[in-house]
């Protein structure tokens, strides 16, 4: 079966039945939370005020889980300064209540190391790719923050354009795919929808995207990286793409969502400000 057109008509049967989603999640991107000066349409010290107006939303609606798709910091000269980012941030999302997930962006771990983010981050889990079972869905974690030599990025060791997912994060991502009988969704920071040649996408997106395929339980991957609403369909998949919460001024330039999944399998994206709703594998 094509799994958006699945989407679609599962999504539509929901409605009708007047059906609750079995799993709800929290979503935000490029968040470029850091005390410095806007620089073009980033405006870097309104995301602390709108990561904030998110917790509050999210705390009002009690998703399960919150995930964050990369960058939810900016980079910084120091490494003290980028903890003291990270710090702010994390503690003003945390102000939900709610679990957070992060899916590591490049300038997550620009002049931080991984290790680094993931203990001054409070995450949830300390490791850059992994999978977590909620309510019947199993979400994957990926981590494309690689350079071409396949060293992780950190201390400024990398071109934001060259992200890669190394061979056993490929190795590892089919046999965990294969190792459930779940519905699957995959959060990605950079882009794999995109060829390798394309600046926003991991290099090895082809090999990512024929796993995800094969697997047959993928029902949509959501990403960020490239800071604007986008929706494309490869080979039955949906590949949803976040708006970024750093651009523009003020909150209401603000983005952030809310995603239910339901039993029959349908999805359902609610955006708010500037992100856009989606009903996923809509034709």
């Amino acid at each position: 079966m094509a799994l958006g057109a699945g989407l679609f008509a599962g999504r539509a049967m929901a409605d009708e039945a007047g059906a609750k989603p079995v799993l709800t999640l929290g979503l935000l991107t490029d968040v470029h939370y850091a005390d410095k000066e806007t620089r073009g349409s980033r405006y870097y010290r309104d995301s602390l005020a709108k990561g904030r107006e998110a917790a509050a939303f999210f705390k009002e609606k009690k998703p399960s889980a919150m995930i964050c798709l990369g960058d939810v910091i900016d980079e910084a000269e120091t490494v003290e300064e980028e903890i003291k980012y990270l710090k702010t941030i994390t503690e003003a999302l945390d102000e939900s209540g709610i679990p957070r997930h992060h899916v590591l962006g490049n300038h997550c771990v620009a002049t931080l190391t991984k290790e680094e983010f993931f203990e001054h981050g409070g995450q949830q889990v300390k490791q850059g790719y992994y999978s977590v079972d909620l309510n019947g869905v199993h979400l994957v974690i990926l981590d494309a923050c690689y350079n071409k030599k396949m060293e992780a990025y950190g201390r400024n060791n990398f071109q934001w354009s060259d992200a890669n997912i190394p061979p056993v994060e490929l190795a590892w991502l089919k046999k965990d795919l294969a190792g459930t009988d779940l519905p699957v969704v995959v959060f990605a920071h950079q882009r794999l929808d995109l060829e390798p040649e394309v600046n926003y996408a991991v290099k090895q997106s082809p090999k990512v995207r024929k796993i995800l395929e094969v697997c047959g339980k993928v029902q949509a991957v959501f990403q960020g990286h490239s800071h604007k609403n986008e929706l494309h369909e490869v080979e039955g998949i949906p590949y949803c793409t976040l708006k970024a919460m750093v651009e523009g001024e003020g909150e209401e330039n603000s983005g952030y969502s809310l995603l239910e999944v339901f039993a029959d399998g349908s999805l359902k994206l609610k955006g708010f400000r500037k992100q856009v709703d989606r009903d996923l594998g809509k034709k």
